[in-house]
């Protein structure tokens, strides 16, 4: 008979967005909620499946200092679901002597919810399903902690789980830690059906029975190359040996997105429109880091900030990042933009040194975004200005 169990991690319940505070702190701060919300619907899910468990493989919690409340809402959360939540620490929740672990439990956990705060068995499904955890007892450990997993005996016929946290040699598209390394070959010296990971805030297969199941609700700008998150991994094994068979189902609330886009003319702004519509079909869902190119017509920037505020009210965030955006001001449009001589003079040189590059051209460019913009304001409120 086959086990099934959720493979999650990295739910980093408590987390602030301190980076986005200073955009909206009431964004922010759903953001944080949802990190909880999303545990409710692992449970619904758990539940539906009808799986033997719920693995998390570490930083279940984002710091050692997360609120009472919020560890007794997490609790509350994980409620839906009868089944065992097994619970692993990672270098954001490491198991310390003192820690939001030990303050867990005195608060009293209910029998099902199991934080796995030593590398010994947890058994589940009558014995079938052995979960084979190796805990982090500091936030960066410099030897590879799942190497107890080698030596971790279990019953005949039992399906063997590893569960671990930190960066596999070799194997990542990019360090996610300095330290906490995993042996590459850890599957097979442990004997190991399935190797259930976290660390790694994607989705992202790494060999045949390991994978990294990703943060289950997003939390961070990636580029569109990188592995997806808000993800849960179900996994299913018929018996010792066997193949996993693994679905990446999706749970995520909130979606971020991370574009660059070139401007250079009218229709351009209307390529941005569409680009956005096209992220998802709930703007009020989306996060977006918008980094503007190119080289802009002057008489195209006013257009471009009415699309752009347009947008910061329908998205749930929208960050802009416009240094790399040079004004382009034809020799038409200053004559029908300035009339005073001194104030041509000044935007002349700065045309020229802002082809310079490097430093200097940075700060011409951004001297005459200031003097057009500080220009076209005198304009219009001036007696008798447009």
């Amino acid at each position: 008979m086959a086990v099934r169990f959720l493979h999650s991690a990295d739910w980093q319940i408590g987390k602030v967005f301190a980076d986005l505070v200073e955009h909206d702190a009431d964004k922010a701060a759903l953001l944080k909620r949802e990190r909880v919300a999303v545990v409710e619907r692992l449970a619904r899910l758990a539940t539906r499946r009808q799986v033997d468990c719920v693995v998390v493989a570490g930083d279940v919690f984002d710091s050692q200092t997360v609120p009472e409340e919020l560890l007794r809402r997490t609790l509350h959360a994980m409620a839906g679901f009868a089944g065992p939540w097994l619970l692993l620490p990672g270098n954001h929740d490491a198991a310390l002597s003192e820690s939001v672990w030990t303050r867990l439990l005195r608060l009293g956990v209910p029998g099902n919810v199991i934080p796995m705060l030593r590398a010994e068995p947890v058994l589940c499904a009558d014995g079938r399903l052995a979960i084979l955890p190796a805990p982090l007892l500091r936030r960066h450990e410099s030897l590879d902690v799942s190497a107890a997993l080698d030596e971790l005996a279990t019953p005949d016929g039992a399906v063997r789980v590893g569960v671990a946290h930190g960066s596999v040699q070799g194997r990542l598209p990019a360090r996610s830690e300095s330290y906490n390394e995993i042996a590459a070959d850890r599957v097979t010296r442990a004997r190991l059906d399935y190797l259930a990971l976290g660390d790694w805030h994607g989705t992202l297969q790494i060999a045949d029975k390991a994978w990294y199941s990703g943060t289950p609700e997003p939390d961070r700008f990636k580029d569109p190359d990188r592995s997806p998150s808000g993800n849960v991994l179900c996994v299913e094994i018929d018996g010792p040996g066997k193949p996993p068979r693994v679905e990446s189902i999706a749970t995520g609330h909130f979606q971020w997105e991370k574009r660059t886009l070139p401007l250079h003319d009218a229709q351009d702004l209307e390529l941005l429109d569409a680009a956005l519509r096209g992220l998802h079909s709930d703007s009020a869902r989306l996060l977006v880091d918008l980094t503007l190119t190119g080289s802009l017509p002057v008489s195209q920037e006013a257009p471009l900030r009415t699309l752009l505020a347009d947008w910061q009210a329908r998205l749930h965030l929208l960050r802009v990042h416009d240094e790399a955006l040079l004004p382009e001001l034809s020799d038409a449009e200053l004559d029908g933009l300035v009339s005073e001589e001194m104030v041509r003079s000044v935007i002349a040189e700065l045309r020229q040194q802002q082809a310079h590059g490097a430093e200097a051209g940075e700060r011409a460019r951004l001297a005459l975004r200031l003097l057009l913009s500080e220009y076209r304001q005198l304009q219009s409120s001036s007696p008798g200005g447009g």
